[in-house]
């Protein structure tokens, strides 16, 4: 990864968005039940705290820059802070039975950690996650479409924006068992996800793009709007000889 987003604002804002598919993702998982539990790539810790609150037994926060670890720890009360890059985890073999992580497989290296993940969970552990696929974005009218911006700004900052549709595979390869499914509802656009758009890396030339649809967004009511950006909601169980 060689950009840093989002800011912690719009972390909080993303991780509120991915709520209600998060809580029966880890329903599923049986998240009371699991003793140790890992939260990949906890940026701010916005999922800590609920991952700490809703789990049986210990969670370790992991990720790469130590800032974001320090400068979110009030998020982090209740659960263990570790530095660590998710392609070369720090951590032992077998050594949790839950790790969940959210929009951030598209920038690592994300076969790389599936095989990680597979190496630290214990058998009958599971791994959660949740990955957005900008390719597949549904926008209308036009006048409010920004999705090649997108694709264009995240390839930039050194993301995989298409990473949902490949994971199925990418995890089958590593060793783990796979149950894909999708959001089954079609939420009112939130103007603020223009803000995360705008924190990407874009043109002077996209920036007016996205202030037209901005514009073109806020000007028409509220059943006028579709923005539907296409989740892959993961669960899968590591397979042993």
């Amino acid at each position: 990864m060689n950009y840093d987003v989002p800011s912690p604002r719009l972390l909080e804002v993303q991780a509120a968005w991915l709520a209600p598919a998060r809580a029966r993702l880890l329903r599923r998982a049986d998240v009371a039940k699991r003793r140790r539990v890992l939260d990949l790539a906890c940026a701010g810790g916005a999922v800590a705290e609920e991952l700490v609150r809703r789990s049986g037994g210990e969670v370790v926060a992991l990720d790469r820059n130590q800032n974001v670890l320090v400068g979110g720890s009030r998020r982090f009360h209740g659960a263990t802070l570790v530095r660590g890059e998710a392609e070369k985890l720090p951590l032992a073999d077998a050594a949790f039975d839950l790790v969940f992580c959210q929009f951030a497989l598209m920038w690592m290296d994300a076969a790389a950690v599936a095989k990680e993940v597979h190496r630290v969970l214990t058998r009958g552990g599971v791994f959660v996650a949740i990955e957005p696929d900008y390719g597949g974005m549904i926008e209308h009218p036009p006048e409010i479409a920004v999705g090649e911006l997108w694709l264009a700004a995240l390839e930039r900052a050194g993301a995989d924006p298409c990473v949902g549709r490949k994971l199925p595979g990418t995890l089958g390869t590593a060793g783990f068992e796979v149950r894909v499914d999708l959001l089954d509802r079609l939420e009112s656009p939130d103007p603020l996800r223009f803000d995360l758009l705008g924190e990407l890396p874009l043109a002077d030339s996209e920036r007016i793009v996205l202030d037209r649809a901005r514009k073109a967004d806020a000007s028409l009511p509220k059943g006028r709007r579709v923005a539907h950006l296409p989740m892959f909601l993961i669960t899968a169980e590591p397979t042993r000889p």
